[in-house]
């Protein structure tokens, strides 16, 4: 496995975790770009936005449910909150597993 992401979910690396279920992980960012950076990932490998299937599509919507309620918890939702999926190297996108930014 060389997936920085599926490293951090299967434990092999340390993360500031802020949660976990069966399907997501999410974590304070190493390169924090706001007072609030956390990382929403599903735990299944999916590479970019392109790789969605029909069948993985929920994971897209439980991963902006739980940005909202994280914002909610950490002071942000009311004052606002940016969220940021990058898709391929020409947006950005640096590790190749889906992740939502919380901004």
């Amino acid at each position: 496995m060389s997936c920085l992401f599926c490293k951090i979910v299967a434990g092999e690396i340390p993360a500031k975790r802020v949660h976990e279920d069966d399907e997501l992980v999410a974590f304070e960012d190493i390169k924090p770009e706001a007072p609030v950076h956390i990382l929403v990932i599903p735990k299944k490998h999916i590479a970019t936005l392109n790789d969605v299937t029909a069948s993985d599509a929920h994971v897209v919507g439980t991963m902006m449910r739980r940005a909202a309620l994280i914002a909610k918890e950490r002071g942000v939702s009311d004052s606002g909150y940016r969220t940021v999926m990058n898709c391929n190297a020409d947006a950005g996108q640096t590790v190749f597993h889906i992740h939502l930014h919380l901004l």
